[in-house]
């Protein structure tokens, strides 16, 4: 059998003995210790974070390419891109193609809402888009709200919505039912507004 040394403990207050531990091991000093684990928790801290934010821009970055892919894809149902179904109901896209050439200097001032909207899976027109400052943005218009109806006019898509914007006068409040990206169905007033 093996007989073990038993080694006093030191006293408190004195210097440990001769023999207690070996000779040439160093332990950190606490405070030293302490530093780099926080420097190590705040490194961890930093990284998680730069990631986290990346990942939320790479995110962002694909909804936006997703949601503009949509769009693009609508407009290619509705036929020749910039046409149909994917055009703005702004009123300035209508006064941008003449047939023959300028419109006359007398013509009416043109009423524009201030969306972009696309035809909805459902009738009425989806907005996409919503310009601020602009008439819509002021009547409480968000992107994802479904438009049903403008005024009187009942809108099924969004060439009925820009049909309903041209004819409607700049200046006079009209009715516009919404339907919220939520469910929720909700009247505005809306104050077209003229193109410059």
């Amino acid at each position: 059998m093996e007989q073990t040394a038993l080694r006093p403990k030191p006293m408190p207050g004195r210097e440990p003995g001769p023999g207690t531990a070996p000779d040439g091991v160093r332990r950190p000093h606490p405070g030293r210790r302490r530093r780099r684990r926080l420097t190590t928790l705040l490194l961890g801290v930093f990284a998680a974070t730069v990631l986290l934010l990346a990942g939320v821009g790479l995110g962002t970055l694909g909804a936006t390419v997703i949601g503009m892919s949509r769009l693009a894809e609508l407009q290619r149902q509705a036929g020749a891109p910039g046409q149909g179904a994917g055009t703005p109901t702004d009123s300035r896209a209508a006064s941008a193609r003449p047939s023959a050439g300028a419109l006359p200097p007398s013509a009416p001032a043109a009423a524009t809402l201030g969306v972009e909207a696309v035809d909805d899976e459902k009738p009425g027109a989806l907005v996409v888009g919503v310009h601020v400052p602009g008439p819509g943005y002021a009547a409480g218009l968000v992107r994802g709200d479904v438009l049903l109806a403008f005024g009187k006019t009942r809108v099924d898509s969004a060439a009925d919505l820009a049909d309903a914007v041209s004819r409607a006068r700049p200046g006079k409040e009209v009715k516009v039912t919404v339907r919220h990206e939520s469910g929720g169905y909700q009247q505005l007033t809306a104050v077209p507004g003229v193109v410059t």
